[in-house]
Parts: structure tokens; sequence; C-alpha cells
């Protein structure tokens, strides 16, 4: 019989098994989605930062979740395929970088006008290629219907 205090424990696990078989049964187009989303939400837990008052807190929540959502954009900008990509793969390799930077000027002066910057220009991208995912989709759900 499990205890109430090893139930958080069991669900962090539990959560985490279904982000790894999510992660493992979607395509990378879907992985990728993923990624905006995890690197967005981890932003936006870092604005939400700037809104507490113990120094500690305020801090530790900015930097730990500003560094998540970078690693994320780094995972992003290291699988980029720069010679079949061509000038967008070079166009998002420059986007990254530029996010990189301004978080990291974020992180460091403690100011959320870079990671707000970021949250905006971030969300027009997952937009994009959200919108890029379902028109992909499109003609394979006709042709399951013409069938």
């Amino acid at each position: 019989m499990s205890t109430g205090r090893n139930r958080p424990t069991s669900m962090v696990y539990s959560a985490q098994a279904y982000r790894n078989v999510t992660a493992q049964t979607v395509g990378p187009g879907q992985v990728i989605l993923m990624l905006f989303d995890g690197a967005l939400r981890f932003l936006e837990r870092a604005r939400a930062g700037f809104q507490l008052q113990d120094p500690l807190e305020f801090n530790l929540t900015i930097h730990n979740n500003v560094q998540r959502a970078q690693a994320i954009l780094s995972e992003l900008n290291a699988c980029l395929d720069m010679e079949a990509g061509g000038e967008l793969s070079q166009t998002l390799r420059r986007l990254y970088n530029y996010f990189d930077r301004r978080l990291q000027e974020s992180n460091r002066r403690k100011q959320p006008q870079g990671i707000d910057e970021v949250i905006a220009r971030l969300s027009e991208l997952r937009s994009a290629w959200a919108q890029m995912l379902q028109q992909q989709a499109m003609p394979t759900e006709a042709a399951h219907v013409a069938s």
C-alpha cells in the first residue's frame, strides 16, 4: 500500500514517463512544437518570478527557468540541418543565437525586457510551426476520408 507521502513522487515519475512516451510516438515536427511549448512555459515562469518579493526566490525562479529555456533553444539550434535546411536553417540559427543572447542579458541583469521579447518572437515562431504542421496534415487527412 502506498502512503500519501510517496504519491507526489509517483505522480512526477508518471508524468515524466508520459512525456517520454509522447516524445517517442509523435513525429519530429510535433517534437519541435513540444520544445517550443516547453521553452515558452519556462519563460512564462521566469517572467512570473519578477513578481516575487523574496530575493532568493526572485533570483532562483528567474535564473533556473531562463536556463531551462536556453537549454531547449540550444537543442533546437543543435538539431538544425544546415546543409539540407539552406537559408531557413541559417535564419533559425541566427534567431536562436539572438534569443540566447537576450535571455543571458535578462538573466544577468534581472530585467524582464529580453524575456518578454523572446516570448513574443518565439510565440510567433511556434504559431507558424503549428500552422505548417496543420497544413501538412490536411492532405493526409483528406486521403483517409477519400478511401
